[in-house]
């Protein structure tokens, strides 16, 4: 299941490089992730700084 980002994005794009797939793009307000090209590796929620990542 991909991952997903809350409202609590503060848009600051730390999980944006981190993604190996470029499945992060910014979006309305904050960052998306697009689950069709989401791998599920988890490198994305480990660097967001305000835990608005997780496993969906």
């Amino acid at each position: 299941m991909a991952y997903v980002i809350s409202d609590d994005c503060t848009s600051c794009g730390a999980c944006e490089s981190e993604c190996p797939v470029d499945a992060i793009s910014e979006g309305d307000g904050k960052y998306v992730i697009n689950a069709d090209a989401c791998t599920d590796c988890g490198a994305c929620e480990a660097v967001c700084p305000v835990d608005a990542i997780s496993a969906g």
